[in-house]
């Protein structure tokens, strides 16, 4: 069983790189029993979708208008 420090170091590494799957199934697991790390995971997932949201507006944002 993975530990709570070796979750939160899957976790950041997910946002990378596919986890292998043994990875991956350690980690729901660990989810699964760890409400703690669950948490952490939507907190993970709710913080990239808002930066990307954030970085596509700004994106657009900076594009010339092409109206001309």
């Amino acid at each position: 069983m993975l530990s709570c420090k070796e979750v939160t170091r899957l976790l950041s590494e997910s946002q990378d790189r596919e986890l292998t799957l043994f990875e991956g199934l350690q980690l729901r697991m660990h989810l699964v029993m760890c409400k703690g790390c669950a948490n952490f995971d939507r907190q993970m997932k709710f913080l990239r979708r808002v930066s990307r949201q954030y970085a596509d507006k700004t994106v657009r944002a900076d594009r010339p208008d092409r109206g001309d």
